[in-house]
């Protein structure tokens, strides 16, 4: 009985995948896009190219699949339906990973969309390793460096005390000497002014180079705090603490997941959005430990927050939500759109976040967010029209309309953000 309602409730996901992706083609066929975007977007979060992870390794795909294009096709829209039919290679396929993994998801992509992902697989080549031993030689001449700096400066300050402690000792054995000769010939000795009298008496007979010196301060000090105002809500390398210490570095890195898989509301809201545990507990159901007992700390942090018994396999019910801490403000007057920029802008992630699959663990404020920021961007950033159905109306106007307007949209050859209104007031403050 309990075989035949789980066979039930695929059958019943299958068909609903297959009714979405019928609903999505029939309203217009999406074009081919770029297949690395797609591969991240679809295959990224179970699969690597030339490993194995929580799927099979995708490279060779085609070879693997070579006389069942179209099961591949299906398999991928719809691994369900797929499994049932009774194909030799595929019931190898989930001989092998069925205990592993699970049935993959249907995915709602089309044809044009696989066989882009497929092309971006066949093409795909390993980055080049980077020579250690320039790293290390780069790493020794940074020590090196520092330490002769440090040197040397402590050298500097110690011939300055010297320099200062006998210049005050010949001073002290002038006014001595002084005091002496005025004695010995029997002149009067006038006493020590003040310190404050002196400071008056030189000021006044320097008062051109004080008065310099003076504009010099002044200058400085206002200089100071204009770019002491100007930093006021602008929080670059903000970086709390979080209740987990969430490694970009080591998931978006190394292992390839998409900002989007766990970020999913960027292709679709103005909020990026914080991930649900949810989408943490895809891979952390089979994955319980880390690469040291720091990780897998963390991920007993996760089990802790959804009520994951991993013994029993099972939830508990005992909930405890995670309190992530907010990294990026906008202040409330101005308006910005994820999707906007990601989806329509096709602008990459790391533009405005920094390089989060190499340099970061736990997230902080890579850009400063200021207007100034924002205008300089849309005055600089191209438009992609050709391809973009977003655009397809502004770029047939512009095709269309009398060519001493398109001339002057295109004397660089690009359209930028601010040639479309990108720099209209309303854009951005509402």
């Amino acid at each position: 009985m309990g075989l035949q309602l789980k066979q039930f409730l695929l059958t019943l996901k299958s068909l609903a995948f297959t009714a979405l992706l019928i609903g999505g083609l029939g309203a217009g066929e999406a074009s081919a896009q770029d297949g690395e975007k797609l591969f991240k977007q679809n295959c990224s979060s179970c699969h690597k190219i030339n490993q194995n992870m929580t799927g099979p390794a995708l490279k060779g795909t085609r070879e693997r699949w070579e006389g069942r294009e179209e099961l591949l096709y299906q398999w991928i829209q719809n691994p369900a339906a797929v499994a049932d039919m009774g194909d030799n290679y595929v019931k190898a396929l989930l001989d092998e990973w069925m205990p592993r993994s699970g049935l993959m998801n249907a995915q709602a992509v089309n044809k044009e969309e696989i066989d882009a992902i497929l092309d971006y697989v066949d093409n795909w080549e390993p980055p080049a390793p980077k020579v250690a031993d320039d790293a290390v030689a780069e790493t020794a001449s940074v020590d090196q460096d520092g330490g002769i700096s440090s040197t040397w400066l402590l050298i500097v300050v110690f011939i300055l005390l010297i320099l200062v402690f006998s210049l005050w000792g010949v001073r002290s054995s002038l006014n001595k000497l002084q005091k002496a000769m005025a004695e010995a010939e029997g002149r009067e000795i006038r006493p020590e002014m003040p310190f404050g009298e002196k400071a008056k008496i030189w000021l006044w007979d320097n008062k051109v180079y004080v008065s310099i010196a003076g504009i010099f301060v002044v200058v400085y000090l206002a200089v100071a705090g204009y770019d002491a105002l100007m930093g006021v809500g602008v929080y670059t390398g903000y970086t709390p603490d979080q209740p987990i210490a969430f490694d970009h570095k080591l998931h978006a890195g190394e292992n390839g997941v998409a900002c989007v898989y766990c970020h999913h509301s960027a292709t679709k809201s103005k909020h990026a959005g914080i991930p649900s545990t949810n989408i943490c507990m895809n891979c952390h159901k089979g994955i319980n430990e880390g690469r040291s007992e720091e990780g897998t700390a963390e991920i007993q942090k996760i089990y802790a927050a959804v009520g994951w018994d991993q013994d029993r396999q099972e939830y508990t019910g005992e909930e405890n939500p995670i309190q992530w801490v907010k990294v990026h403000n906008l202040p409330d007057h101005a308006y910005f759109n994820h999707a906007q920029h990601y989806v329509v802008g096709q602008i990459e992630c790391q533009e405005c976040h920094g390089q989060m699959q190499e340099d970061y663990t736990v997230a902080g404020q890579y850009a400063p967010l200021t207007m100034g920021w924002c205008i300089n961007c849309h005055n600089e950033t191209a438009v992609q029209m050709d391809g973009n159905g977003y655009y397809d109306e502004v770029h047939g106007r512009l095709v269309d309309h009398n060519k001493e307007e398109l001339k002057k949209y295109l004397e660089d050859g690009t359209i930028t953000a601010r040639e479309l209104g990108g720099w209209e007031c309303s854009k951005c403050h509402y």
